[in-house]
């Protein structure tokens, strides 16, 4: 009689989350002798350095973002599963996830197969961030933030509709709200988000209204700090607050916002109207680290060992903006992609080493340099003692960003997007779609003339 072939069972990995760790992790453990699970609650991943181009219709959505199947097609050993994470049970080594769909009734495509519990040997959670509004959860619906696709498409809407309320409400000869846009915090999004409205009103729209001069829009950027971008050396900072005001944006320090309602932010007792309000003054991690149940810092991010797992269970892995992790100089690792995608392949590379027996390593973030872009040919980057800014340090911004989008399609259609923007000064993607109900705020009513 022939021998009976012994079954051996992998282990089993699961990823939370789909961004650039997630997808990251996932990817270097692809041939890797375990099971995979990929779980997000969106069927995509968005490549987010470029979501301002979305919300300024420079691109379209399709084109930074790619479906995570497709991403992990190749991949044998990976299963991708669409849910939302409800929560975790440490001690039983279960991820609780749910049915991500969240309409009414009779618009759900299939019943609800109600919670699941996916067993692990190995979780890596690669969570993200969300929008932090600093205590006033309220200001959300009146100044969204820009972190999915869903955000950008409605600050695309906002932005457009804007001209087109005031270039109707001037045809009726009544007194159209002012086209004034107000962006809170001068961090990267921020000072991309002003740069890029500046762009589209100053040179992109110019010939498309016949009432209204777009050129005349009044761009704002508060930043509560002494100087934009705090976070890049003090003569980057200069250079990009001075690049801002060249192209006409009126940048505000020392501005603390101390409330938004609709059509009006408040710095202090001054009231700002404003046609659109935008949100880029800080992040919060996902919820999903408190429920965790291990030490948060005070952002709610998880604080993690050198090796990235949480204390007393080596086999869970934080990473990304959802890690508070520090380098070897007792700097903190920033919340930027670069870190993301180092972590997520350390992850995976400690989970190689468990499964061959060999010891874990520390995480050590290797800073390849930081880059904002502040509009057309305008940039600044930080490569260490290097520090460029303007037309050089924007095609570098180019080029890496170009690098790191997923999929060579995405790469193609992204560099003819903007070799056609550049040179005949059109965004092809510039449609307004309908919000979703829920999120929909009204513009504000023009007064009567």
């Amino acid at each position: 009689m022939l021998p009976m072939t012994q079954h051996v069972t992998k282990p089993k990995v699961v990823v939370i989350g789909a961004g650039f760790a997630g997808l990251n992790a996932a990817k270097a453990l692809a041939h890797a002798p375990v099971d995979i699970t990929v779980v997000d609650r969106k069927n995509h991943h968005t490549f987010q350095p470029l979501l301002y181009q979305v919300a300024l219709a420079v691109l379209s959505p399709a084109e930074i973002a790619s479906p995570v199947r497709t991403v992990l097609r190749h991949a044998a050993n990976t299963e991708v599963l669409l849910g939302e994470v409800k929560g975790f049970d440490l001690q039983k080594r279960l991820v609780l996830v749910d049915d991500p769909y969240t309409g009414p009734p009779d618009r759900a495509v299939s019943a609800r197969a109600g919670v699941l519990s996916l067993p692990y040997d190995y979780l890596i959670v690669a969570a993200g961030a969300t929008h932090a509004y600093f205590g006033h959860p309220e200001w959300e619906q009146f100044a969204p933030g820009l972190k999915t696709l869903e955000d950008a498409t409605e600050i695309r809407r906002r932005i457009l509709m804007a001209f087109e309320t005031a270039e109707r409400e001037l045809i009726a000869k009544r007194t159209p709200p002012p086209l004034n846009f107000v962006v809170v915090g001068a961090g990267p999004t921020g000072v991309e988000l002003a740069g890029a409205i500046s762009d589209i009103a100053g040179r992109h729209l110019t010939k498309e209204f016949r009432s209204i001069d777009p050129r005349q829009s009044r761009i704002i950027l508060l930043e509560g700090g002494p100087r934009v971008l705090p976070t890049y050396p003090a003569d980057l900072s200069a250079s990009a607050e001075r690049q801002l005001k060249e192209m006409g944006v009126e940048v505000r320090t020392n501005a603390m916002v101390t409330n938004i309602e609709q059509g009006v932010v408040s710095v202090g007792k001054e009231k700002i109207p404003a046609s659109v309000i935008l949100w880029g003054a800080g992040v919060s991690a996902s919820p999903l680290g408190r429920m965790l149940g291990v030490p948060l810092d005070k952002a709610g991010r998880v604080i993690v060992q050198p090796d990235l797992t949480v204390p007393a269970h080596p086999e869970v892995f934080v990473t990304g903006d959802l890690a508070s992790a520090t380098r070897h100089n007792g700097q903190p690792v920033p919340g930027v992609a670069p870190a993301a995608i180092q972590m997520g392949k350390f992850a995976a590379r400690q989970i190689n080493r468990a499964v061959e027996g060999k010891p874990r390593e520390k995480f050590e973030y290797l800073d390849k340099g930081s880059l904002a872009t502040i509009g057309r040919s305008r940039a600044v980057a930080d490569f260490g003692k290097l520090h460029i800014s303007g037309y050089f340090a924007w095609l570098a911004w180019l080029f890496i960003h170009l690098l790191f989008l997923v999929g060579f399609r995405n790469r193609l259609f992204v560099l003819s997007e903007w070799a056609w923007a550049y040179l005949t000064y059109n965004h092809s993607a510039r449609l307004i779609t309908d919000p979703a109900e829920k999120d929909h705020v009204e513009t504000p009513k023009a007064k009567a003339g």
